[in-house]
């Protein structure tokens, strides 16, 4: 199964749990909510990784916490807020290049629509500079 797959599957989750449950949970409750749609979906989740930063040679253990990793390829950022702020897409950015991943979902439970609740973040990677 390729990150797009799991994307697909991780969006058709979120769609429904948004759908039948609605906004104004904590982020939290719509975490384990979706660990276990996704897990019963035959996805591999962890939840709360602890992801190690390096900068400079300096190693900070906890860096940040990843909501939801899904089969080692696709990360998930979970909100419970009325709409996104900016910061909330370069938050996504960040932890995929620290991850080394592609793909990242950011999923609003807050947002009125389901449309309006989710982006998909890509992390390109930089093209060669022209010699």
């Amino acid at each position: 199964m390729d990150e797009n797959d799991v994307a697909r599957i991780a969006v058709d989750v979120a769609f429904k749990l948004h759908q039948s449950i609605g906004p104004g949970l904590l982020e939290s409750a719509y975490e384990v909510l979706m660990a276990d749609q996704l897990i019963r979906r035959g996805l591999n989740v962890e939840r709360q990784r602890m992801i190690p930063i390096t900068y400079e040679g300096t190693t900070i253990d906890a860096g940040f916490r990843a909501d939801l990793l899904l089969n080692g390829r696709v990360l998930i950022e979970l909100k419970s807020v009325e709409k996104f702020a900016p910061v909330h897409g370069k938050q996504v950015l960040t932890y995929l290049r620290f991850l080394n991943l592609r793909i990242g979902l950011l999923i609003n439970f807050g947002a009125p629509t389901f449309k309006e609740g989710i982006r998909r973040i890509v992390n390109e990677p930089n093209p060669a500079p022209h010699s």
